[in-house]
């Protein structure tokens, strides 16, 4: 996706129009969009009911980070045999809750502000309100007050986002039974709690209560924990990231009923049998078991929309189809489309939706966007997963390759006593084309980007072998990675 020069566009709207573009919602993909189209000359509203800035802002990413990084020096410093291999003695460690939460807080104060102004300097026009279609190329804003203003958009973007998803069976009371929604406040820390759901949400936290000192039991209804993550790297990271703790994590039970109080009763069945297994009495619950899109109160069937569990369809460049064509004028962008729920992915598709709209076409890269799970150590994954890769491989006739390469033999992870890490690479064996890559290790967020470069740009492990990593970085797992995959090219293809 390559950045496109700023387009003049009408100084006001075409006549019968309030605004050029309404988009609905101020999470980062519309923030993104509304940003990037009133940067472009475009006469745009931005709709918001709740908090500018959405679910990463408000209760997602932001505070999550802020809590991760300080419940991570906590665990740093009253880790004493960590601290050990350094000939370092340190004292018992003391913290403060409330002022963990405060720092988290704050963040988030600090970030919508921020958001807030840019669209303001952007010259976008903020809309307090719920919107709703009103019928094609209108946008229905009810106020606070009650009062409902309808306005008239040439192009109208969708961007409302997720909401956390509680199964049947659990109650929720945002203090004993809570979703990560409440869970960011970090009103308390319960002496047990049990997390239900082991992707990254239910990982993230868990790594979070044990830092500051909680038991917890973690239930997930698959037959393995972290069911979402690649088997090898799901295998030394629960090791060290569930079983290195004090988490008693269980896999193949559901969790039927949950009713929240003093003790929190969860009755756990087998998944497969629906035989009843146990019933727990913990002092707390987080519910982390996905997110679903918030797009019921749309009035999406005022331009003959039908979603799909609740998503909306769209193409690659963005706009909302039905029926399996393209509704004129209307877009959709962020979790609402269920492509990649992530924040980064809604501020691309936000841009993406924008060009389009100027006359600039452009599809999203799906395949080259990475994710990340901030638990310490890290776990990353961009591209194909290695069972999507096989089946690529068997459907286009071509060998998978797949090389692992680990942080053991990094100096710099061994200098910094965290040497447990792994990087899996997945290429093509005839053209030695990157197809994907998944990592645990220190700081595998961020080392994930160059790899998803090289997807972006469809790069083959020949060119990229050459390239000449900082030594000693922990970049060089990436390298070491290249050249084996390299070497293990059957042919001389050119890559």
């Amino acid at each position: 996706m390559q950045p496109r020069p700023v387009t003049a566009a009408p100084a006001s709207p075409p006549s019968g129009f309030d605004f050029d573009v309404i988009v609905i919602g101020a999470g980062y993909g519309g923030f993104d969009a509304a940003k990037h189209g009133a940067e472009h000359g475009l006469k745009v509203a931005i709709v918001e009911s709740r908090d500018m800035g959405g679910t990463c802002v408000n209760r997602g990413c932001v505070p999550s980070k802020a809590l991760l990084a300080a419940s991570g020096r906590v665990r740093e410093l009253a880790d004493a045999e960590h601290l050990k291999g350094f000939g370092i003695h340190a004292a018992p460690v003391r913290f403060e809750r409330q002022k963990i939460a405060d720092h988290a807080a704050q963040l988030v104060a600090t970030i919508r502000t921020n958001l807030t102004r840019t669209l303001e300097r952007a010259g976008a026009t903020i809309l307090r309100g719920k919107g709703r279609l009103d019928g094609p190329q209108r946008v229905a804003v009810r106020e606070a007050s009650g009062v409902e203003r309808v306005y008239a958009a040439r192009e109208v973007i969708i961007a409302t986002g997720s909401d956390p998803f509680v199964p049947p069976g659990i109650e929720t009371d945002g203090r004993t039974v809570f979703t990560s929604d409440e869970a960011i406040n970090l009103e308390w820390l319960p002496r047990w709690i049990t997390i239900i759901g082991s992707g990254y949400i239910g990982l993230e936290f868990a790594d979070v209560y044990t830092a500051l000192g909680c038991e917890v039991t973690m239930i997930e209804a698959l037959d393995r924990v972290m069911p979402t993550f690649d088997p090898d790297i799901a295998k030394i990271a629960a090791r060290h990231l569930i079983d290195g703790r004090d988490i008693d994590a269980r896999s193949g039970v559901l969790a039927s009923r949950i009713t929240p109080g003093c003790p929190v009763k969860i009755e756990l069945v087998d998944m497969a049998t629906r035989e009843p297994v146990e019933t727990l009495e913990v002092d707390a619950v987080l519910v982390a078991t996905g997110r679903v899109p918030v797009s019921k109160d749309l009035n999406l069937a005022s331009v003959g929309v039908e979603t799909n569990r609740g998503f909306i369809p769209v193409d690659d460049g963005l706009r909302v189809l039905a029926n399996g064509a393209p509704v004129p004028h209307l877009w959709a962008v962020g979790d609402v489309t269920g492509k990649m729920m992530l924040a980064h992915t809604a501020a691309a598709q936000g841009t993406v939706a924008i060009d389009n709209i100027l006359g600039h076409a452009r599809r999203i890269d799906y395949r080259s966007i990475p994710a990340a799970t901030f638990t310490h150590p890290e776990i990353s994954s961009v591209g194909l997963s290695e069972a999507d890769a096989r089946e690529l491989a068997a459907a286009e006739g071509f060998e998978l390759g797949a090389v692992r390469s680990y942080f053991k033999a990094n100096s710099k992870a061994l200098a910094e006593l965290e040497s447990d890490g792994l990087l899996k690479l997945l290429f093509r064996k005839d053209t030695g084309e990157v197809l994907g890559a998944h990592i645990y290790g220190l700081h595998a967020a961020d080392l994930i980007q160059e790899i998803a470069n090289a997807v972006a740009r469809r790069q083959g492990v020949r060119q990229l072998a050459s390239e000449v990593h900082t030594h000693p970085t922990l970049s060089e797992v990436v390298e070491v990675a290249y050249k084996q995959a390299a070497a293990s090219l059957a042919t001389a293809v050119g890559a």
